[in-house]
C-alpha cells in the first residue's frame, strides 16, 4: 500500500494557545514533538497493516515541525512549501491507496477550538456551496478529485463530528475539545494509543465507501476580517465583491477553486 498522511498541529492534543504552535516560542518544542509522536503512531499502525510507502506532508506553518528521525524508515517527509495549489496535500495523486489527516482542527468562525482557522488568519470564514469550509474539507475534496479514499482523521471534537456527517465510515479520534478560549485534552499517551488502534481498525476493512463526494459546481465566498483584503483580492479574475469584507467566485472546476484559495487566502 502507498499511503498519504497530512499533519497539522492545532488539532494535536494539548495545543491551546498560538505560542504553542509557533517555532520561535519556547513552548513550541513540546507540542511539535507531540505532533511527531501522533504522526508516528499513525505510521506504526499503517506499517502493521502492510504499508510499503508512506508520504507525509508537514502541513503546519513553516512546514518544518516534524522530527523525521522518530518516524519509520519507509516514510518520506515533505517539508516546507513548494507553492503547489494542493497545499496541505502537496504531491497527492491517484497512485495513493488512502489518505489520513493528523492534528486537524475546526474551521474559521467555529467555537470548537480556540485555534480554529482556515488557511489564513486574515480569513474569518470560507464558504463552499453554502457550507463553512474547514482545511479538512478543502483538502478532502482534492482526495476526491483523485479518487483516493479518506481513511482517518484525528483532531478536535468539533471537526471529528463534522467529518462523521460527511461519511460515518471515516474513522476519527477526538484528542481535544474547545471550550471558549480553553481546551479539554486527553492524555498525550492515550492519544497515541487511540490513533494507532483506530488506524489499524479502519484498515481491517475495505475503504471503497470512504468518500465524501466531489460537487460538480462550486460557489465560494471568502470573508475577511479586514475590508482592505476583500478589496485587494476582488481583483482576482472572476471574483466579485459581496459587501465590504467578502468576495465571491464560481467554477465547475475544483482546480480553479484551489487556485483562488492559493492566491486569495
Amino acid at each position: 500500500m502507498k499511503i498519504y498522511v497530512s499533519a497539522d498541529i492545532e488539532g494535536i492534543t494539548g495545543t491551546t494557545s498560538w505560542d504553542e504552535t509557533e517555532k520561535k516560542e519556547q513552548s513550541y518544542n513540546y507540542f511539535s514533538m507531540q505532533m511527531t509522536k501522533e504522526v508516528n503512531a499513525c505510521c506504526m499502525a499503517l506499517n502493521k497493516m502492510g504499508a510499503k510507502e508512506i508520504i507525509i506532508k508537514d502541513a503546519h506553518d513553516s512546514g518544518r515541525n516534524i522530527d523525521h528521525s522518530y518516524l519509520p524508515k519507509n516514510t518520506k517527509l515533505i517539508r516546507a512549501w513548494s507553492g503547489s495549489i494542493f497545499s496541505m496535500v502537496e504531491g497527492l495523486d491517484e497512485s495513493f491507496d488512502a489518505i489520513l489527516f493528523i492534528g486537524y482542527h475546526s474551521p474559521a468562525s467555529s467555537s470548537n477550538n480556540p485555534l480554529s482557522h482556515t488557511m489564513s488568519l486574515k480569513i474569518s470564514k470560507i464558504m463552499i456551496n453554502g457550507k463553512i469550509a474547514s482545511e479538512f474539507l478543502i483538502h478532502a475534496y482534492i482526495a476526491e478529485y483523485f479518487k483516493v479514499p479518506i481513511a482517518f482523521l484525528s483532531g478536535d471534537k468539533g471537526l471529528c463530528e463534522e467529518v462523521k456527517l460527511y461519511n460515518p465510515n471515516i474513522a476519527t479520534v477526538a484528542v481535544k475539545e474547545g471550550v471558549g478560549n480553553s481546551t479539554i485534552n486527553i492524555h498525550p499517551e492515550l492519544a497515541l494509543e487511540l490513533i494507532e488502534e483506530n488506524v489499524t481498525k479502519v484498515f481491517e476493512t475495505k475503504l471503497i465507501s470512504n468518500n465524501i463526494g466531489l460537487p460538480k459546481y462550486f460557489s465560494v465566498d471568502i470573508e475577511y476580517f479586514n475590508h482592505y483584503d476583500a478589496y485587494r483580492f476582488s481583483t482576482y479574475k472572476g471574483v466579485s465583491r459581496l459587501g465590504d469584507k467578502t468576495i465571491h467566485y464560481e467554477s465547475d472546476d475544483y482546480l480553479d477553486v484551489l487556485r483562488l484559495i492559493s492566491f486569495c487566502a
